[in-house]
């Protein structure tokens, strides 16, 4: 029986019908704020293509944890930005590098905060790709013990929960038995399992100063036409340890959040990168839509779709929006 006994409109009369009847429910619980770390002390350096995004030294990288804290933000992760760059990323693995030290200020001035650690290579070579090169190309299983090495170094620093995200096969599990040796086998991993090879990761590069020398990262970053290859990746992953698997990015791929969400019991977050949070500034300057109406409904898509958890650039606006 259909119209006039059903009129879904009913539950959509009033602003507190609507939050009432809400299928989907954003949370400030589930927000990660990226931030990006550089060497030096008052460093605030903005980012071009990413406004109201900055490149931070320790001591700043702490205030806006202070921040984030304060407004319920459970969570940050931690990128980044080396004085010096070799072929092997070597600062990546540094006890005394940008995230180690970022980790150790953190958690003394605001202890309860999550500290997440992005692990990766590309920031830290002079090459720009995401692990050893030899012979032009990547080489994966040599990676894995560097990966592990600036895992443990994070661990060592305070970090709550590590997250790989250079799509080496096999890192999840090289991690986690480097963890566990070293004695951190309750210390966690955020996999990046299905990370594509995305035009959208354009301002993150900038950010973190990890645009390749040569070639793309389509060798070891997921194809966009692949959904199929996505489960198969989330799969390994948790059989290899993931506690967290991670789809990235978010909006052109919320299709495979959902399938993600289906496949497995562990937690999903998904990542709302560095062009997504372009994009609506840039609309939203030009007079072309609402940035705070667009924001919100992106960040609703992901959530929609499955992710418990997202990592995004608009993590402190959103807080504030939620926690209205």
């Amino acid at each position: 029986m259909g119209f006039p006994t059903h009129r879904p409109r009913r539950l959509r009369r009033t602003a507190t019908l609507r939050r009432l009847v809400a299928e989907s429910r954003p949370s400030v619980d589930g927000l990660v704020l990226p931030l990006f770390v550089v060497p030096g002390s008052s460093v605030v350096e903005p980012i071009a293509s990413m406004p109201g995004v900055s490149q931070l030294s320790v001591d700043r990288v702490v205030e806006e944890c202070r921040e984030a804290a304060d407004l319920g933000i459970p969570a940050v992760i931690l990128f980044g930005i080396p004085e010096r760059k070799d072929p092997h990323g070597s600062e990546a693995w540094a006890d005394d590098g940008p995230v180690p030290r970022a980790v150790a200020a953190i958690k003394q001035a605001v202890p309860d905060l999550l500290v997440i650690t992005d692990v990766c290579l590309c920031e830290y070579t002079d090459h720009g790709h995401c692990g050893i090169i030899a012979d032009g190309a990547v080489q994966n299983d040599p990676t894995l013990d560097l990966l592990a090495k600036a895992a443990v170094a994070h661990a060592r620093a305070g970090a709550d929960l590590v997250a790989p995200s250079d799509m080496m096969d096999g890192r999840v599990g090289a991690i986690r038995f480097a963890l566990d040796a070293a004695g951190f086998s309750e210390l966690g991993i955020i996999a990046y399992a299905a990370k594509y090879a995305s035009a959208f990761y354009g301002p993150f590069r900038d950010a973190a100063q990890s645009t390749p020398r040569f070639g793309d990262r389509r060798g070891y970053q997921m194809d966009p036409a692949n959904s199929r290859e996505a489960i198969r990746e989330v799969l390994l992953d948790v059989e290899e340890g993931a506690d967290v698997v991670m789809v990235k990015p978010a909006l052109a791929y919320l299709d495979v959040i959902r399938r993600v969400r289906e496949a497995v019991d562990v937690p999903v977050a998904a990542y709302a990168v560095s062009g997504e949070y372009a994009m609506i500034k840039a609309a939203a300057a030009a007079g072309m839509l609402d940035e705070e109406r667009a924001m919100l409904e992106s960040h609703t898509a992901i959530v929609r779709a499955g992710a418990g958890i997202v990592l995004t650039y608009f993590a402190k606006a959103l807080a504030r929006r939620l926690g209205r």
